[in-house]
């Protein structure tokens, strides 16, 4: 009996010291109004589609989304470009393909069924351009970071300069949301970075939002699908519900109670 309590004691302990770690390093993320929340969230068209850019313009250049096709583009739940603007995305871009009838590789434009083209062509040739880091592919990012948008959100705005007493290596960073607050990715974000083909000022925080909007599509691009189909077995169930009971009313009314 007395090993057992003693057992009890230890394990209430090891939980004890691994809540108390978790709190310790628990960090308030920033927040914004996602429009993809809650139950009858969906996308913001615009936010999509400026991500998109910024993705292009900015991250496209280390991290890759190669779970991502260009077809996705035009897909209802999407950014939802047109079939018309998809398709000359996907033929800036040079892809490799092959083997021809001479057995050799050949690059063409790419086509709507393509993956996205990938920034480097192995892991080894990504650790070579960047210090020795990899840059992750971004295509579930989201999912597998967590705190999900809010990090990434606020990763993106995170950046200051160390506290006093802190010392960092060349090429590394200080961001107060990045787990132990060191990084090796620089500040991607500045005001007016990119131009916005629809006229948004393109601030810090407006990029912030519209990349990681752009990423929680990329993580979950049947997420409006998924909601629409969610409510819709709500509403079933209602039905069901009322149904059953006025069912179950009817046959025990039939029924006369013993006085």
């Amino acid at each position: 009996m007395k090993n057992y309590f003693r057992i009890l004691t230890l394990i209430l302990f090891f939980f004890g010291l691994s809540y108390n770690a978790q709190a310790a390093e628990k960090v308030e993320y920033l927040k914004t109004d996602w429009s993809f929340k809650g139950l009858f969230g969906k996308f913001d068209r615009g936010s999509l589609q400026r991500g998109y850019q910024v993705y292009t313009e900015v991250c496209s250049s280390c991290h890759s989304l190669k779970y991502v096709s260009y077809r996705n583009l035009a897909e209802k739940g999407g950014p939802e470009f047109s079939e018309e603007q998809a398709k000359a995305i996907a033929a800036s871009f040079e892809v490799t393909d092959g083997p021809n009838s001479d057995g050799e590789m050949f690059t063409r434009p790419g086509k709507l069924s393509d993956k996205f083209v990938m920034p480097y062509e192995n892991v080894k040739a990504a650790q070579a351009a960047n210090g020795g880091a990899y840059p992750p592919d971004m295509s579930v990012l989201v999912k597998a970071r967590g705190g999900g948008a809010n990090y990434i959100y606020s990763l993106l705005q995170g950046y200051e300069d160390p506290p006093l007493g802190i010392t960092l290596d060349e090429g590394v960073h200080y961001n107060k949301y990045m787990y132990g607050n060191k990084i090796k990715m620089a500040n991607p974000l500045s005001d007016g970075l990119v131009e916005y083909a629809d006229g948004t000022i393109a601030s810090v925080e407006q990029m912030s939002k519209d990349i990681t909007t752009f990423l929680m599509w990329t993580a979950e691009p049947h997420l409006e699908a998924r909601h629409q189909m969610g409510f819709k077995a709500i509403v079933y169930l209602i039905i069901l519900t009322i149904l059953v009971y006025f069912s179950m009313k009817r046959i025990w009314s039939r029924i006369e109670t013993e006085v």
